[in-house]
């Protein structure tokens, strides 16, 4: 159903903006007064990469008055596949700043917050209550979690979006309207337990698909039109063309937003231990794990080549990643193969593990060695091998 706008309409539209925004006024439910409800709002863009970026830009080019954008990375060359706010020239600037440029050569009257902060439990409640609504396209879920359990606490709503490979999911958590964000994904993933984008990959422009919705949403709740999606998770599967509504609803024992929620707990709950004393998310290693570095490493296939070290070498990423990057001489197994006990190719004997940066890895010579193989991690991984060894091996 239809829900109230949550921001109330600025001055009078000059001459110059009424032509602007002509298109606008002619839609039945916005007209005049909705664009200078857009005109009058603040909104926050978590992250200005593969979502941030078309979110960004709509909601420039829509005429919102104020866009905060939290972001504390600077711009790499992988990301000019999909983040379209930024481009080439701004490789290694701060993302903040390259979409602040982006944003003005769009709408210059629009003003532009910058946050070059990560949001964390110390600063996320103070940035998030300066603005009307926020839009949510972090790429990791500490951040996620945190900054849907601000939104709740707050009572602003919360238009999130995620994308994975040719998949992506858009909902609107509004604490108090119907779920938030932990009312339907109650437990934060294990690390490395769901595999990001930089493992699995995305198709560029599903980030466009679900970017451009995420604005949308922003755009009816600013301005009271439609029905938002709250209730309900829309889910895009863009191999398959196809866009479902799946419906939520709101969790009365849920500890951020239910009828028991504590709101003196520390932010950010899903970081803090649970009743049983486990920390959720955390995963313990046992002391000891053997390792060695990517220069290391590089020693001992020195070695092996010469003849005088025997050992194999194993890369548990997925198959994909192998296309973009190798470190020569290596067996594969991917992670999930490793935990279903398949055994390890290249037969018996000593195997440096390693993966991109080295969670994955960690994980694998845990299970290895519990099962009696002298594993060793391969700290840091190719992007270390790529840093300390060899340049050559791309980056991603």
């Amino acid at each position: 159903m239809a829900r109230s706008p949550v921001v109330p309409p600025g001055p009078e539209l000059s001459a110059q903006e009424r032509t602007r925004y002509a298109r606008h006024l002619l839609l039945p439910g916005l007209g005049g007064t909705g664009q200078r409800r857009l005109r009058a709002a603040r909104v926050l863009v978590v992250g200005a990469g593969g979502l941030g970026s078309p979110a960004l830009l709509y909601l420039a080019a829509a005429g919102v008055g104020t866009l905060g954008v939290a972001d504390d990375d600077v711009v790499d060359l992988t990301n000019l596949q999909r983040q379209v706010v930024h481009g080439v020239a701004d490789v290694g600037r701060a993302k903040t700043t390259s979409a602040s440029d982006a944003v003005r050569a769009i709408s210059p009257e629009t003003m532009v917050v910058r946050h070059d902060e990560r949001l964390d439990a110390t600063n996320a409640l103070a940035v998030i209550a300066d603005y009307d609504v926020v839009l949510d396209g972090a790429d990791n879920f500490p951040t996620r979690y945190l900054v849907g359990d601000a939104c709740a606490r707050l009572g602003i709503p919360h238009v999130w979006g995620s994308v994975f490979r040719f998949d992506g999911q858009v909902s609107v958590w509004w604490a108090g309207e119907g779920p938030c964000y932990a009312c339907v994904f109650p437990r934060q993933p294990p690390p490395d337990a769901v595999p990001s984008c930089a493992v699995g990959g995305v198709l560029g422009a599903v980030c466009a698909s679900i970017g451009s919705v995420m604005a949308t949403e922003a755009v009816k709740v600013v301005a009271g039109v439609g029905e938002p999606l709250v209730g309900r998770l829309l889910v895009h599967d863009a191999l398959r063309q196809s866009w479902d509504a799946v419906p939520v609803r709101a969790d009365p024992g849920c500890r951020v937003c239910g009828s028991g929620a504590d709101a003196t707990r520390p932010l950010g709950w899903a970081s803090a231990a649970d009743d049983d004393g486990r920390t959720d998310g955390a995963a313990e290693a046992p002391g000891g794990r053997p390792a060695v570095d990517a220069v290391g490493l590089a020693g001992l296939l020195e070695q092996r080549a010469a003849g005088t070290a025997s050992f194999a070498q194993l890369d548990v990423r997925e198959a994909g990643e192998l296309e973009v990057a190798v470190i020569p001489g290596a067996e594969h197994l991917a992670l999930d193969r490793v935990r279903a006990g398949d055994p390890v190719p290249g037969g018996e004997g000593r195997v440096y593990v390693y993966c991109k940066v080295g969670a994955r890895s960690a994980e694998a010579v845990d299970l290895l060695r519990s099962r009696g193989v002298d594993a060793v991690d391969v700290l840091g991984g190719v992007l270390a091998w790529s840093r300390d060894v060899d340049p050559s091996v791309p980056s991603y």
